[in-house]
């Protein structure tokens, strides 16, 4: 695997792919700084190195024509700030434009391309767009995991023209390092937590990992098909009739290979899908009519703290709870401080997909599991067992 360390970038033009698809107000200013700071050591290392770079951004959809509010301007300024370079713009990211900017740049300096979405051929992954866009570095550095499982222009099909000049940054080498300890390298025993509302959503995940890990907990709305599966009462609790027989040939296979399914015990029940509403503890498989499990419960929790506390590796992929409305927020919380507790105690905790990531954000724990994925879709699609197409063009498969 090659990375950015195995380059020096004197005199080097470096085409960086960023993910700067960072959310704006209504002012267009940034909310959200996480991915640019996330790209900042890549970007440094070039310039340190007396290089120069390119940076290549997709921003929004705006769906192959040039909208004013997708630009790339718009979050130039703070690219800058948070670098603490002074970042150029073009107003194009091919052409003759771009290719004289480029020409001009000189080691030290920031160049940031116009949204590349602007084209319709950057998500059609036209190759002479591509070819456009190599024109502009001479080395080039995928650093955008959030876009490595699409085979867009920026992301896949411009790595051909590059030969042996390019490699993964910082960011991208991390998120692929990450993976590999949770499915393949990590130390044992290893335990991954998947939440979320539904079954389906996460088959192939559950599927891919069954010969991988040594410890599965189930929460969030997945729970009560299981739990129906096995014969119990849900109540009103979301649960996926037809996906019943499923979850028994899942936990079947589990079995068979030896993995220990935790499904929870206890939930807290409401009458009501609202903060506001009245609720109850109850068994997971007596949920009364009427009444929908929305949380874990306490002996559930004490369950999950012994499983996550004996785990030297972890993946967290869900919450267990509707974590979103406080009255519901304490398992999903708790969850996070026995990662935290693990982690300290030197575990490996991954935290990736979208809703455990908004998570750990909202509750602080971005900096108390080892490593939170900056890429959702990505992210469940390596879980899955998929090679990446951004992942695969530079490393040759």
């Amino acid at each position: 695997m090659k990375t950015i360390e195995d380059f020096n970038f004197e005199n080097k033009k470096a085409l960086i792919r960023v993910d700067f698809n960072v959310p704006l107000d209504g002012d267009f200013t940034v909310t959200d700084t996480n991915r640019i700071t996330a790209a900042k050591p890549t970007i440094i290392k070039v310039l340190e190195d007396g290089g120069s770079a390119v940076l290549m951004s997709h921003l929004g959809r705006p769906k192959g024509t040039a909208n004013p509010d997708f630009s790339l301007a718009h979050i130039a300024k703070t690219v800058s700030e948070v670098i603490g370079v002074q970042v150029k713009f073009i107003a194009d990211c091919v052409g003759e434009v771009a290719e004289k900017a480029v020409a001009d740049l000189q080691a030290g300096e920031v160049l940031l391309l116009e949204n590349l979405r602007f084209h319709a051929e950057e998500t059609t992954g036209d190759s002479g767009f591509a070819a456009q866009l190599a024109k502009l570095g001479d080395i080039y550095v995928n650093d955008a995991f959030g876009t490595a499982h699409r085979a867009h222009a920026s992301t896949t099909v411009v790595a051909q023209y590059f030969d042996e000049n390019k490699c993964f940054g910082y960011l991208l080498a991390k998120e692929i390092e990450a993976i590999e300890k949770v499915m393949r390298t990590g130390e044992k025993p290893v335990l991954a937590i998947l939440g979320g509302a539904k079954v389906s959503s996460k088959i192939t995940i559950i599927e891919n990992i069954l010969d991988k890990v040594d410890h599965l907990i189930i929460g969030g709305g997945m729970t009560y098909t299981f739990v129906k599966a096995k014969g119990g009462q849900v109540g009103d609790s979301i649960c996926e009739d037809d996906k019943m027989a499923l979850a028994l040939e899942i936990l079947k296979q589990a079995e068979a290979k030896g993995v220990q399914v935790h499904i929870p015990v206890d939930v807290l029940a409401a009458d009501d899908f609202s903060n506001d509403a009245n609720t109850q503890i109850v068994d997971s498989d007596k949920i009364p009519e009427g009444w929908q499990g929305l949380d874990a419960g306490p002996k559930t929790l004490a369950n999950f703290k012994t499983v996550i506390l004996e785990s030297k590796t972890i993946l967290w992929n869900g919450p267990v709870g509707v974590f979103e409305m406080e009255s519901f927020a304490k398992g999903t919380i708790a969850v996070g401080n026995y990662i935290d507790e693990a982690t300290q105690n030197g575990a490996f905790s991954l935290v990736g997909g979208g809703d455990s990531v908004a998570a750990v954000k909202q509750f602080g724990f971005q900096d108390k599991v080892s490593y939170v994925s900056t890429g959702g879709g990505a992210m469940l699609e390596s879980l899955e067992g998929k090679t990446l197409p951004g992942i695969a063009a530079i490393i040759g498969e």
